[in-house]
C-alpha cells in the first residue's frame, strides 16, 4: 500500500513495477489536507495585503492561498510577486493569475538553496509564506541566514485520513512519505503489530518517525542507489527475487 493518492497518469513507475514483479499496489492516503476557514486564519492577525511577495513551495499552498483570499474578499494587487520552489508551481499559478516573468520567480533546480538565493536577491520585498500546520523549516532556516523579512501563515492543516469501519487493511508492505502518515497509522490502528509487514519510507524525518514508533524500517529512500521511492521499491523487489532464486524458490 502506497500512502499517497493514485497517480493521475497510467505511465507512473508504480504501475510498471506492479506489472514487472507481479504485485498488487493500492493507493490509500493516510493523511489529507484541510483548509483553514477565514475565521481561523484571522486569529493569526495577518493581513495579506501587508506583503509584497508570496513564497510557494507546493501547488497545494497555491490553491489554499487564493481560495482563502477569495473567502476573505481580498483582491491581490498586480504588483504582487511570487517566488516558487519549481517551474511547475510557477506555471500552475496561471490558474489564478496572469503569468508575467517580472513578477514570478522560481528555482530551476527545485532545490531550497537556489530558491533561498533568488529570494535573497530581492531584499526589499516583504514575504508571506503559506504553510500547513505541520511543515519543514529547512527553507526558513536559509532565509534567516539571509535576513529575509518573511512571515509564515498557516492556511491549511494536515489531518489523519481515518479508515472507515470495515475498510480492508491487509497489506504485505506499507510505504510512507511523512511522519504524519505514521501518526495516522497508529491513530487508526492503535493495536497495530508489524510482524511480517514490511515498512518503507521516504525522507529522514519519516524514517525517524518509524523508528520512534518502535516499528521496523525495511526500506528507505532516498539513497545514492535509489533516489526515489519507486527506485527503492524496484531495488527491493530485485533483491527479493535474487534471494528467492538463491534459495531455490
Amino acid at each position: 500500500m502506497v500512502s499517497q493518492p493514485k497517480p493521475a497518469s497510467d505511465k507512473s513507475p508504480y504501475f510498471d513495477i506492479a506489472e514487472r514483479f507481479g504485485v498488487e499496489i493500492d493507493f490509500r492516503p493516510f493523511i489529507k489536507i484541510e483548509p483553514l476557514s477565514a475565521k481561523e486564519f484571522r486569529q493569526q492577525r495577518i493581513s495579506i495585503l501587508d506583503y509584497t511577495a508570496v513564497i510557494f513551495t507546493a501547488r497545494t499552498a497555491v490553491d489554499h492561498f487564493f481560495h482563502l483570499c477569495e473567502e476573505l474578499r481580498v483582491t491581490i494587487p498586480e504588483s504582487m510577486k511570487y517566488f516558487c520552489m519549481t517551474e511547475a508551481i510557477a506555471v500552475y499559478l496561471q490558474k489564478y493569475t496572469i503569468y508575467r516573468k517580472r513578477k514570478i520567480f522560481f528555482s530551476r533546480t527545485g532545490k531550497l538553496e537556489e530558491l533561498a538565493t533568488i529570494i535573497g536577491k530581492h531584499t526589499k520585498e516583504i514575504y508571506l509564506a503559506p504553510v500547513s500546520d505541520i511543515h519543514k523549516d529547512n527553507l526558513f532556516a536559509l532565509l534567516n541566514t539571509k535576513k529575509v523579512n518573511y512571515t509564515k501563515a498557516v492556511m491549511f492543516r494536515t489531518v489523519s485520513n481515518d479508515f472507515a469501519d470495515g475498510e480492508v487493511f491487509d497489506y504485505d508492505m506499507l510505504l510512507f512519505f511523512s511522519p504524519s502518515g505514521i501518526t495516522s497509522l497508529l491513530k487508526n490502528f492503535p493495536d497495530f503489530k508489524q510482524e511480517n509487514i514490511r515498512i518503507g519510507c521516504f525522507g529522514p524525518t519519516t524514517a525517524k518517525a518509524v523508528k520512534d514508533a518502535g516499528l521496523r524500517l525495511d526500506m528507505e529512500a532516498p539513497t545514492p542507489e535509489a533516489p526515489s521511492m519507486t527506485a527503492a521499491l524496484e531495488l527491493y523487489f530485485r533483491k527479493e527475487q535474487s534471494n528467492g532464486k538463491k534459495n531455490g524458490k
